[in-house]
């Protein structure tokens, strides 16, 4: 990848400075819906997300397509997602009807970030408890796909470079197990417009693509090896026709 110019530089700065504060002071000003229905927060939520994607197209040039929404099943499911950027993070929310994310324990400390999104009902995970955790964690998603709702893990547990790819860690094999609902992997190169470290924002429409559901009933090495091969093989298949 080539290293960012001077103007890219700028407009990248101009929109971190924007996503940010925009973020203080919407979610300072609307601290108090915290006390209402989750409804309420998501709809903030939902405006916040449009003024963020509205801007990133006109300062930095840069958009995100979906495709395979017909691989998206009707109510409860896993959705199992590469990780290469921030944005999907926060697409996801604007693409699926209502997700419950599997969070680190630590993102749920921060300041507005981490009060609005235990209030939107995402699942946090403390990656140091073990077995405790993972126990919890699996309460959690069942609850919340029981309530209709879309689960995302990121199972490769990091934001990956583009080109890159890591073992799937055991958390979604537990997540795919207890919840006895279809998995959607899910394949992006957001990575190559939006740095998954830095403030870089390229130029370009990223892809996130929904593939073909993973049934339930799988046993867990067959499962594991089935999503990690369909997340590697659609994420280079994105790459190599953008190429």
């Amino acid at each position: 990848m080539k290293p960012a110019g001077p103007l890219t530089i700028i407009r990248s700065l101009l929109f971190v400075i924007f996503m940010y504060g925009s973020m203080l002071i919407v979610g300072f000003s609307a601290v108090w819906l915290l006390l209402f229905p989750r409804s309420w927060s998501r709809a903030l939520y939902r405006i916040w997300l449009a003024m963020i994607f509205g801007a990133l197209k006109i300062i930095c040039g840069q958009s995100y397509e979906v495709r395979g929404r017909e691989n998206l099943p009707e109510g409860g499911a896993l959705i199992a997602s590469r990780h290469e950027s921030m944005m999907e993070t926060q697409a996801f929310w604007q693409i699926l009807d209502d997700p419950a994310i599997i969070l680190k324990k630590e993102l749920s400390y921060l300041p507005v970030f981490g009060w609005f999104a235990m209030k939107l009902g995402n699942i946090v995970v403390d990656r140091g408890a073990a077995a405790k955790a993972l126990r919890k964690m699996l309460r959690d998603a069942k609850q919340r796909a029981s309530e209709g709702r879309q689960i995302l893990i990121f199972p490769e547990g990091t934001r990956m470079q583009p080109g890159e790819f890591t073992e799937l860690r055991p958390g979604v094999a537990g997540l795919y197990a207890a919840m006895d609902v279809p998995c959607v992997p899910v394949a992006l190169d957001s990575g190559e417009y939006w740095s998954g470290k830095g403030i870089i924002r390229r130029p370009g429409k990223s892809v996130i693509e929904f593939l073909e559901p993973i049934a339930p009933g799988l046993s867990r090495a067959d499962f594991m090896h089935t999503l990690q091969s369909r997340i590697e093989t659609g994420t280079r298949t994105l790459r190599a026709n953008r190429a």
